[in-house]
Order: C-alpha cells, then structure tokens, then sequence
C-alpha cells in the first residue's frame, strides 16, 4: 500500500537565496491543507529540517506558487512564503525580491510565458501585496540564459543578469511610500530611549536607524551580530517597537510572533573599510556610498535582502531620512546606489520625483542572477492530506 503521495516540484535559486516552486494548480486548494502540505515539504517545524527540503536557515525555507495570471495587466501570478523553521508557520504577509528574479525563468521553462530573444519582459502580479513587478528575463534558445558575466555578492560565480523594476511597489504593506508622512519619525524603544528613525514602504516596509543609536559599530557580521545577544535584542526591540507604531501589532511585545517579518530593520553607517567576513576580501569605503545591515525575521541576514535592498536605496534617495544623510553626493546625483552588506556591495538604480504631496518613485530597478538546480517529486505521507 503506498502511503505517500508524489507532489512535482522544482528547487531554483534566486539571487541569495533559494526557495521550492509549486504550480498553484498542484497544491490543495483549502489554504490550511495547502499550509500543512507546504510544511511537510519542508520538514517543518525542525531545527534541522531533516524530514523535509528545507535548507535549515530562512533565506533556504521559502516557497514561490506560480500560476496564471488573476489580473489583466500581469503575465503570471507568484505568491511568496516564508516558511518558519522552528514552528508551522509560513509567513504570507511580505515579498522576496531574491526570489522574484527566478519567477520569469521557471514560468518560462513551464511553458506558461511565451519566450521571445534576446529579452522577454514579464509582467509578474505578486499576489501578498496584489502589486505588480516588471521583470527583464534574457532568453537562448527558447529558455531563460544561465551563463554570463553579471555577479552578485555571496553568490559563487556569475550569470545572466535579469532586471527587475520595484518602482510599482510603493506602499507595499500600508499603502504609502513614507507610512507616517514623515522623513524621521522618533520611537521610544526600551534600553535606548527615544531614537530617530526613518520608516519607508516599498517592495517591504523597513525601519532604518543609524548604528550609533542602537550601540553598534555598523560593519557587524553576521555571526558578530547573532554573537552579540545585546545588541540583537536592541535591534529586535526597535523593530518590535516600529511594528506597533506602524499597527502591524496592538502590543510590541506580541511583534515577534506576531509580525516577525513586518517590518524589517536596517542599520546604517557613513562608508568605512571592512571585510567580507566570509572570504576576507577587502570592502573599501571608496566604493560604497553608505553601509547597511539587515535584520530579517528577528535574525541578522547573511548579505541583504532583495526587496530591502530597493527600499534602503529608494530611502537613500529621500531627502532627510536617515538613510540620505549618510549617503554620498555621487549616490543622490547619480540615482545609482552602491552600499555596502556584509558579503560586498549592492547596486540600485533609483529616479524618484519630488511632488506636492510627497515623494513618487519612477525607477528602482536590481540586477540579480537565477538558475534551476532541482525538478522532481516530493513525498508526502498521505496522512497529512488527511488532516484539516
């Protein structure tokens, strides 16, 4: 008696990260089984994620559902999820960038977007936030090029450069590019006191603080950060803090279970010389226009997220956030954004128009590589089929 059910699936990696993609039309349709289904998958909730194809840390847990398109002006439906390790839960309430990039190459190799050479431009409605992301794929020979020359930090080599323009994605989370209506807002954050913050929304909605306000040098790895429980917390709290300013949570205490991805958190510093903490290869203040960090989930991201890498660049290019008063002149002249992550630098090209009402985004577009590693089945005992 077979007491396990096959369900296709496809393992891609996305700029830094990786994620299992499934056919909308694979998956049940109730969302609790779907839920339940998608965890098995995964081995969660494990530490180790040994039952399942988890990759035993957040940017290796996420899920891409693909499917065709619910709105007249996208060419495909993706939906994201990040699934948690430690419990059964999968976070639906945010976008990954990495991830996007892999969209257009799976949806073509799937025969559900027409390939056209040298460049096919994809129209992709993510459905979290029910916006839309342009994204240019270059194509060979009917599929999605692997092979090129355009490199991304802490990923190993190189690879077909594919664009991806986030200028739609403004007010992602609460409907505004600047959710209070301010440059600086000032949070009463426990352990720190009352600190100046800048809240910005697009692609994901991010709380930016200086590093001398939460006590940290700025060139943190992540190791030194996760090492430094101190100085986590400090950075958990302001995060917390900023998730009930922003009505994610009622209570801030509640905001790590209850919102662990809304909003994330970067901090930033003036350019200084440090290392890639990884390879030990010099990272030096001549190249940068400012150095980022980036905590996600409550934890230190490994190099920077995608989509928080368009909104600490967009941020960048706000006049009076804390992010633009540490920018170079030649980032706010330029609109290219280069700064620094732990792993090495992220470029982003930005055009934002000043208006009556605000700030208007125009263009903020990211270079980021793809590839398919995996196509097969994963096996899922029929008993959770069963389970409602």
């Amino acid at each position: 008696m077979n007491q396990q059910n096959m369900l296709r699936c496809t393992i891609m990696r996305g700029g830094t990260s990786k994620a299992i993609f499934f056919k909308k039309s694979d998956l049940p349709v109730d969302p609790a089984l779907r839920a339940k289904v998608i965890l098995a998958a995964f081995g969660s909730p494990d530490m180790r994620q040994i039952d399942g194809l988890g990759g035993a840390w957040e940017g290796y847990s996420k899920v891409a559902i693909i499917g065709p398109p619910t709105r007249d002006d996208a060419d495909i439906d993706y939906t994201f999820g990040q699934v948690q390790i430690n419990k059964p839960f999968i976070d639906w309430s945010f976008n990954c960038g990495n991830i996007s990039s892999a969209v257009g190459p799976y949806a073509i190799a799937e025969g559900m977007i027409g390939a056209v050479e040298p460049l096919t431009t994809i129209r992709i409605h993510l459905t979290n936030s029910n916006q839309v992301i342009s994204a240019e794929v270059p194509v060979k020979e009917g599929l999605a090029s692997i092979e090129g020359d355009y490199e991304i930090a802490g990923v190993p080599g190189s690879g077909a450069r594919i664009d991806i323009d986030n200028c739609k994605l403004a007010g992602s989370s609460t409907g505004k590019l600047l959710p209070s209506g301010n440059v600086i807002d000032e949070l009463i954050v426990d352990g720190l006191g009352k600190i100046p913050v800048s809240i910005v929304d697009i692609a994901n909605p991010f709380v930016f603080v200086h590093a001398k306000d939460v006590r940290a040098k700025g060139t943190e790895s992540r190791p030194a950060i996760m090492g430094n429980q101190e100085l986590l917390n400090r950075l958990v709290a302001v995060r917390c803090a900023a998730a009930e300013f922003l009505g994610f949570v009622k209570d801030r205490k509640d905001a790590t279970e209850a919102s662990p991805s809304r909003p994330c958190l970067a901090f930033i510093h003036e350019p200084v010389d440090y290392v890639d903490y990884a390879t030990n290869e010099p990272i030096r203040a001549k190249d940068l226009d400012f150095i980022a960090r980036n905590i996600h989930n409550n934890k230190a991201h490994e190099t920077f997220m995608s989509s928080g890498s368009i909104c600490t660049a967009v941020a960048a290019m706000i006049e009076g956030t804390v992010v633009n008063k540490v920018a170079s002149n030649k980032a706010k002249e330029t609109g290219i954004v280069r700064f620094g992550h732990p792993r090495g630098i992220v470029e982003i090209i930005v055009e934002i128009n000043k208006t009556g009402s605000g700030f208007e985004v125009k263009k903020a577009v990211i270079g980021r590589t793809a590839r398919r590693i995996l196509d097969g089945y994963v096996y899922i005992n029929k008993s959770i089929f069963e389970k409602t």
